[in-house]
């Protein structure tokens, strides 16, 4: 009987052992048909990878942004007249956005614009003199129906070691900048302060960025040029036609293509540098400093002849001198950590604004029509010295119940205080520009998703000086209510803007 047992134990091991071995040759096998799948996986990957990216890299991607508004636009005067647009303003805004990067590390951008009131309008273009077709707004005031370039550039992106640098060449991002982009409910905000520029500007900038060392660190140099002096292609083409020493009193040139006009503005340029210290996405902290050369303005250039005086019987746009401008802006978007979502979601801000200006000293313009052929232009915003002027601006925006947001803002401008803010997105004129003050306050609410929201936005202005959205020059010269109606003059002292919008963004 020990027998059977020990014979049936032998096999029964034997046979155990003939099955695990083969067992795990079959396993061994298996195991060397994964490695192989897994390896050509990888491959399969790899290659569906340089397929995805030479897909995305080889085309442009484009969004849109379409904007229907209605503007309720008001105005009283100093001496009590009111101005209103009776029945509202309708008007279509477009922006159409493009980015192409055939590299990690280089990208173009443009972004094409219409933006016009609801059917014809009375004068179409040039209304405002020619101001309101002027480069630095034509993509921002209610225009005719063509579509403009807003944006064009591109950004270069290397890196050395730990430090990022940027690059970037063309018609830079200058509108919608820090803190304004909060009430024009834009999620990233553009380039510059807003509080002291905001305007269509072509140009370059070079930055570092040492956000490795301090979050969000970054020094960055700014240049662009506001205005070319350049005669006209075929400026001469007429010259053949008037005799010589006429050609100026017969509309004529007699200089060649694309040559300087010494009778015409100089270059209008600006050179500055932007410097955030700190920025973790809840605590920013950001400044900025800027000189604009030659900057122009309205100057009067009318001679009263029997008295001498100059009298405003005639003005020209001539280069008045240089303006610095600066700010220091601060955000808190989400107050404590976690304490609650209301706090989590509320935003705070404050900046504070410097300008200073450096007026021509003896700069000589020509006058026609009189036995004066010339006169010296040493003044800027009415005065031969340098003056500076400041503002203040603060807000906050809440979250609501509906999941949308509330908004207030207030800012305060002194006597002389003069920013580049001429592109804000308002059709009464710049609010960060007023000397003066102004409230703000806003609802914004999504409708569908982040693709659809609509916008209910009330303005409302109080000018204590004249000159709030004139440019640099006599146009430019601060005089208090009580001044102006002295002088004859009826300036508009309170100015409002209601406007609701439905926007759609993919």
């Amino acid at each position: 009987m020990k027998k059977i047992i020990a014979l049936s134990t032998a096999a029964f091991l034997s046979t155990a052992l003939y099955a695990n071995t083969d067992m795990q040759a079959q396993l061994d096998e298996l195991t060397a048909k994964i490695k192989k799948l897994e390896k050509k996986q990888k491959k399969n990957t790899k290659k569906i990878s340089k397929v995805n990216a030479l897909a995305a890299k080889d085309n442009i991607k484009f969004d849109v942004d379409f904007r229907t508004a209605y503007d309720n636009v008001n105005y009283e005067t100093a001496n009590g007249v009111k101005y209103g647009s009776k029945n509202g303003i309708y008007s279509n805004r477009l922006w159409l956005g493009m980015g192409y990067a055939p590299a990690d590390d280089i990208v173009f951008k443009g972004q094409l614009a219409y933006h016009k009131a609801f059917g014809a309008s009375y004068g179409q273009r040039g209304t405002g003199f020619g101001f309101d077709t002027f480069d630095w707004v034509s993509s921002e005031t209610l225009n005719d129906d063509k579509v403009r370039v807003r944006e064009a550039y591109w950004l270069w992106t290397p890196t050395t070691g730990d430090i990022g640098w940027t690059v970037s060449v063309g018609r830079r991002p200058s509108t919608n900048g820090f803190l304004a982009n909060l009430r024009d409910d834009d999620p990233k905000a553009k380039s510059p302060l807003a509080h002291v520029i905001n305007m269509e500007f072509d140009g370059a900038s070079a930055g570092i960025k040492l956000d490795n060392y301090i979050p969000g660190m970054l020094f960055k140099i700014c240049l662009g040029r506001g205005l070319s002096n350049a005669t006209a292609w075929a400026s001469q083409a007429t010259s053949s036609l008037a005799p010589t020493g006429m050609e100026s009193l017969m509309g004529a040139s007699t200089q060649p293509d694309y040559t300087t006009d010494g009778s015409n503005l100089d270059n209008v340029d600006m050179a500055g540098f932007i410097f955030v210290p700190y920025d973790d996405g809840q605590y920013s902290i950001k400044s900025t400093w800027y000189r604009g050369f030659n900057v122009p303005g309205l100057v009067v250039t009318g001679v009263d002849y029997a008295t001498g005086q100059a009298v405003p019987t005639g003005y020209a746009l001539n280069n008045t001198g240089d303006m610095d401008g600066m700010a220091l802006s601060v955000k808190v978007e989400g107050i404590g950590d976690g304490i609650s979502d209301f706090l989590d979601e509320t935003v705070l801000f404050a900046s504070y604004a410097m300008s200073v200006s450096h007026p021509n000293k003896d700069r000589t313009v020509s006058v026609a029509n009189g036995p004066i052929t010339s006169m010296t232009v040493n003044k800027m915003l009415g005065s031969a010295d340098s003056e500076a002027g400041n503002s203040i601006w603060v807000g906050a925006v809440i979250p609501n119940m509906t999941g949308g947001q509330f908004g207030v803002e207030y800012n305060k401008g002194s006597k002389y205080w003069r920013p580049f803010t001429y592109g804000e997105d308002t059709l009464t004129g710049s609010k960060l520009a007023t000397r003066g003050s102004a409230i703000e306050a806003y609802w914004t609410q999504p409708l569908i998703k982040k693709v659809f929201s609509m916008q209910v936005r009330y303005t409302s202005l109080n000018y204590e000086y004249t000159g709030s959205n004139a440019f640099f020059g006599d146009g430019g010269t601060p005089m208090t209510m009580s001044e102006a109606k002295a002088a004859g003059m009826d300036p508009v002292e309170k100015a409002s803007d209601l406007r609701v919008y439905f926007r759609y963004r993919y």
